[in-house]
């Protein structure tokens, strides 16, 4: 996986159907402009794509043409893998070190109590 998705020269293409990867292949990704690049994989039918860092303007490109990004995601491409297929798919167990993913997808879920005393 390329740690940042805005510069990766190649995609890895996998078409799951109903949990069961159907076919791979390898894309190369022409566009250096992030709208040119958002239409470019808008064009071969991608519904997935699963990155690691990712910039917010790409990443909102992408979900405009409507792509579901799951970003900020490292380890085995295999193990990766298996887990999005089997619908296990929890982005945490994946997650890049230091990444403020979860905080992105989280944000607003959680609400913290304010402490009123005085320690």
């Amino acid at each position: 996986m390329s740690p940042v998705f805005d510069v990766a020269k190649n995609l890895l293409v996998v078409d799951i159907k109903a949990g069961k990867e159907i076919s791979r292949s390898e894309l190369r990704i022409k566009e250096v402009n992030s709208q040119l690049r958002a239409r470019q994989l808008a064009s071969q039918g991608l519904d997935v794509i699963i990155c690691g860092a990712i910039s917010w303007p790409l990443e909102a490109l992408l979900v405009s043409e409507g792509i579901r990004v799951i970003s900020q995601i490292c380890g085995d491409i295999e193990q990766v893998l298996q887990a999005f297929e089997s619908g296990d798919f929890i982005d945490y167990n994946f997650s890049m070190p230091g990444s403020p993913g979860l905080r992105r997808r989280f944000r607003g879920k959680h609400k913290f109590r304010k402490s009123n005393s005085t320690d």
